[in-house]
């Protein structure tokens, strides 16, 4: 059986590592492939690699990073059957879901490419007598990024291309899940012209976690998973002194008004909720059915929510895959069956679908849920949509805000002042009108609010080139050889 090894300066390797963990065929339930699992001395090679490489690669002219992010971009595109491919088969989701997250990620690595107008500085002539004063931007050093299973390959790219094109270095940390995509990034950036050390992939389960918050060599982490965990990982990596990005979980609404299109809400909510088989944190997975429209909304969403093709993620025809564990699947049939327990009704239950082996179970619509409802309070991240009825966009709205999770939202009307009022009033990050997965382009940063976000630090666009880089102000005088300036004890002030 196949073993995945950790890449570690420029080549793949098995360090020190003698634990595995398994990596399963979600369409199958079969094991496909045993995944090392790192020491903290495969941490340490790691960092100490990245280390000796940023000495070299921080000083190395912004022209050749930028040329470096333009090829590793175009062999982006030229594998990006192939990523697609490795994604479906170790994640699950069909192939065409995958090519998805592979182009979003993509922008951001052209985001890197335009890096240079990110970085420029500021210059303030004459700010006192012969005096200037200007600023640029320098990068950390060794920077790292832990990242989840549901997107292998989008999310670090939310993350390593801007570290990198500012000039850092970088341990990724994937999900030991689907850990092969990342392997194969890293032989991108290698071919692209990426020097050894700068880009490395070191596997593994809390050990290696808690290798690099700790590590004292390590200057920030990038952290996408559960809000319990972005909770830990922002306390044990602050404690040691690292800048931390650290995104939570979500339980994202969508508000449907009674001005909306039924049949084009309705097609959106379907493809937001169970798409990807739910596991996305920008999945809606509740719909908040306004006044009148609740009961031929939920109709609507029945029928399409049968229709869903759930099959191999290999499979042209299949619409949505199987869950990535059978441990995931079995949370969200509980789910189901607690909502039911607890008084909501079932209208199409996923639990009854039948596809032989694998990780599968089918696309739920549970209607008349209440946000006392575990299936409303838990994060699912499953294909579970659950509808909330209300009798005005005041109440929505007060739903949407009462919830402790802000990641992204999304309204859907007719209504320009309704929208207007909505995106002011809402406590989330991220919003769309009339678009269920507001998932921002690369230019702008990504990041929800309240239990979404842990700490200030959002992700990519312009936040990420100020995390991943350190402000510097210098003010210059430039004396003639024959001027005479005495020097003051006083505070120095402008003159």
């Amino acid at each position: 059986m196949k073993t995945i090894e950790h890449w570690i300066n420029g080549t793949a390797t098995s360090a020190g590592s003698v634990r595995t963990a398994p990596v399963f065929d979600p369409a199958t339930g079969r094991q496909q492939a045993a995944v090392l699992l790192a020491e903290r001395s495969d941490v340490d090679t790691a960092v100490a690699a990245a280390a000796k490489a940023f000495d070299a690669w921080g000083d190395t002219s912004l022209s050749q990073r930028i040329r470096v992010m333009f090829a590793f971009r175009e062999l982006l595109v030229k594998h990006e059957d192939e990523l697609a491919r490795i994604i479906s088969a170790e994640h699950g989701k069909v192939v065409d879901d995958a090519r998805g997250e592979i182009v979003r990620g993509r922008e951001v690595v052209e985001y890197a490419c335009g890096i240079a107008d990110a970085l420029k500085g500021g210059f303030s002539d004459q700010v006192s007598r012969d005096v200037d004063v200007h600023s640029f931007r320098q990068p950390l050093g060794v920077v790292a990024g832990i990242t989840p299973f549901n997107f292998p390959i989008m999310v670090p790219l939310w993350m390593h291309p801007i570290a990198i094109a500012t000039g850092n270095t970088f341990v990724l940390k994937p999900s030991e899940r689907d850990p092969s995509a990342s392997n194969l990034v890293a032989e991108l950036y290698a071919e692209a012209g990426l020097p050894d050390g700068v880009f490395n992939v070191v596997h593994g389960d809390k050990t290696a976690v808690d290798a690099i918050l700790d590590h004292p060599d390590i200057d920030a982490v990038s952290f996408v998973g559960s809000t319990q965990i972005a909770k830990y990982v922002h306390e044990r990596a602050t404690a040691t002194g690292k800048r931390v990005q650290a995104l939570g979980g979500a339980k994202n609404h969508a508000v449907v008004l009674p001005d909306a299109d039924l049949e084009f809400a309705a097609n959106h909510l379907t493809a937001a909720a169970f798409g990807s088989a739910g596991q996305r944190c920008m999945a809606i997975s509740v719909a908040v059915a306004v006044g009148d429209t609740a009961d031929a909304l939920v109709e609507t969403l029945a029928r399409k929510a049968r229709d869903v093709k759930v099959g191999p993620g290999d499979d042209p025809a299949s619409e949505m895959g199987p869950v990535i564990t059978e441990a995931a699947k079995q949370r969200v049939e509980n789910a189901v069956a607690g909502a039911k327990a607890q008084g909501a009704v079932v209208v199409v239950d996923g639990r009854e679908l039948a596809t032989g082996p694998g990780f599968f179970t089918g696309p739920s619509l549970v209607d008349r849920v209440t946000p006392r409802m575990d299936v409303y309070r838990e994060e699912i991240f499953g294909p579970v949509l659950a509808v909330v009825r209300a009798a005005s966009i005041d109440e929505a709205i007060a739903i949407v805000n009462a919830n402790p999770y802000g990641n992204g939202t999304a309204l859907f009307t007719a209504s320009g002042e309704s929208a207007r009022r909505f995106q002011r009033a809402v406590k989330v990050g991220m919003i769309g009108v009339n678009v269920p997965v507001p998932v921002p382009m690369s230019y702008y940063s990504f990041g929800g609010w309240k239990d979404s976000l842990i700490g200030d630090s959002p992700i990519h666009g312009p936040e990420g080139v100020r995390f991943y880089t350190r402000p510097k102000v210098v003010t210059t005088r430039w004396p003639q050889v024959t001027q005479s300036i005495e020097a003051a004890f006083n505070f120095p002030t402008s003159s």
